[in-house]
């Protein structure tokens, strides 16, 4: 089945605390698209990873069919839609394994979440992409 490709943007940011080391954050970041701790840009206070690489909302469909959580997904990125942006808040400890999962609220990640936010010029398309079950 032939896809077509419309422009999307994800970005994933997380908080830093003192007690943390950076390099740790960076690395649970970047496992969430499974990219290198070294594209995440750091401050002293945050971590960032932006990309607009299409390969990306292929693995993030994929670990959200892999965990069963298409559904409440979906939920999730039309409960937060504005615009031509979406997002979700992923528990921290679980990403650093590379596992995706969700929190409804920032205190179910102990360190706080991992926001994964999607910009697109076709956003209902993007989230019909992320978490339809259509596609495997």
């Amino acid at each position: 089945m032939s896809q077509i490709e419309f422009r999307t943007e994800v970005t994933l940011r997380a908080a830093i605390s003192p007690s943390e080391a950076p390099p740790k954050v960076a690395a649970a970041v970047a496992s969430v698209l499974g990219m290198s701790p070294d594209d995440v840009e750091l401050s002293e206070t945050s971590a960032q990873l932006r990309t607009d690489d299409p390969k990306v909302m292929t693995r993030i469909r994929d670990k959200l069919r892999d965990r069963h959580v298409r559904g409440a997904a979906r939920r999730q990125f039309i409960l937060n839609k504005e615009g031509g942006s979406t997002s979700i808040m992923l528990n921290r400890q679980a990403a650093a394994a590379g596992v995706l999962a969700l929190c409804g609220t920032p205190e179910e990640s102990p360190l706080g979440p991992i926001y994964l936010t999607i910009e697109s010029d076709r956003i209902d398309e993007a989230i019909d992409r992320l978490s339809s079950y259509d596609e495997g």
